[in-house]
């Protein structure tokens, strides 16, 4: 018996919107969710004190880098990623196929699996469907997802065609190989920007059969309208009692506009790697913190905002961090744009409850964080 579950609990009338519940071994996590990205097992300068403070509920780790390093038999060692991280919630490990693709000159890609070099050591390695299964199960996220091509953009339609079936035949290894019965498998719609490849690899997804289907090889340098259009033409096809999940996506509205259209989980680095750059979300617009108007700034960095760093610090103290080079300042302005990502997620799900989603869009967007 699996112990993953989802079930819709609201829906909105005006859109696609849904609220619901993923059931997991660690536990149940309320959609629709953002998953903060914790690729080597952390989430940059954030500790799990923090993610816990924040009400984050499920975080992400990557296959490819734990595999390189420290290794997944080491983390199995340690029972299992959410041990090893002293994380007591929910984990979602991606296969490693996004990174793999992103190799590019260090990778070749052939029928059994793709042969890499690492970008650490050089040394080389090789990744199968089995295997991605095999490591995945051995870092024992909660989520696991099948080892797929990342299809480039732009890509022929011949070139995509032959990689959405390849993904799809390494989707039926990776369902042969899973074994971990406590574990969720998510299948991935490949396809590139072609809509009638996308729709053939959703329909052979569901053929095949997983706990849940990802849309991937989105946000990969095409246009937001030819991403958007992909997804309209994917989303209403995966089946309602199954969550929906849009990988690597995105900025504030880009998550508005995926739950409009009935996603239910998003991941991206934006909101920790905006941080450490100095960009930060408010609710009254973007703030870039090293500009010379915040040197004497005693405001708080957004005075909408409870959480740690808008509670204690004014503009002023958290641009002298961050033009100081003091490593504080990644926390504190990590902390804050995860507090707003999470608190828009959560904003999203009580409107869905009450309703009025496009209405809190409106609002949640006014000062336009896109």
């Amino acid at each position: 018996m699996s112990a993953f579950s989802f079930h819709v609990t609201a829906t909105d009338p005006a859109c696609a919107a849904r609220r619901g519940v993923m059931t997991t071994a660690h536990g149940p996590v309320e959609t629709p969710v953002f998953m903060p990205v914790g690729t080597q097992g952390s989430v940059k300068a954030i500790g799990p004190d923090d993610l816990d403070a924040l009400g984050a509920q499920i975080i992400l780790g990557n296959t490819f880098h734990l595999y390189l390093r420290p290794g997944h038999e080491a983390v199995r060692s340690f029972g299992g990623l959410a041990k090893f991280a002293s994380w007591n919630r929910p984990m979602l490990t991606d296969s490693g196929g996004f990174q793999v693709y992103s190799l590019q000159a260090l990778r070749k890609i052939t029928e059994d699996g793709v042969r890499f070099q690492s970008p650490i050591d050089g040394s080389y390695h090789q990744f199968t469907p089995e295997s991605a299964i095999e490591i995945q199960e051995a870092l024992g996220a909660d989520i696991i997802m099948i080892f797929d091509e990342c299809t480039p953009y732009p890509a022929t339609h011949d070139y995509a065609r032959l990689s959405m079936e390849r993904t799809g035949r390494w989707a039926r290894r990776c369902r042969a190989a899973k074994s971990a019965n406590d574990q969720a498998l998510f299948g991935i719609v490949q396809g590139g920007m072609f809509g009638d490849l996308r729709e053939r690899s959703a329909h052979e997804m569901m053929e095949i059969g997983f706990d849940g289907y990802a849309i991937g090889g989105l946000s990969v340098g095409e246009e937001k309208p030819l991403m958007w259009e992909m997804v309209d033409r994917i989303a209403p096809l995966l089946p309602a009692d199954r969550p929906r999940y849009l990988m690597g996506v995105g900025t504030p509205r880009d998550l508005l506009d995926g739950i409009a259209r009935g996603i239910d989980m998003f991941d991206c680095v934006m909101p920790t790697r905006n941080a450490r750059n100095g960009h930060l979300f408010t609710s009254e617009g973007r703030v870039i913190i090293k500009n010379a108007r915040y040197r004497t700034d005693t405001a708080p960095l957004d005075p909408n905002c409870t959480c740690y760093t808008c509670r204690n610090f004014t503009r002023a103290y958290l641009r002298h961090l961050y033009v100081a080079g003091e490593i504080l300042a990644s926390r504190l302005l990590s902390i804050h744009n995860l507090a707003f990502y999470l608190g828009l997620m959560d904003g999203a799900r009580r409107a869905i409850e009450d309703g009025r989603f496009l209405d809190y869009c409106s609002r949640a967007l006014a000062g336009e964080q896109a």
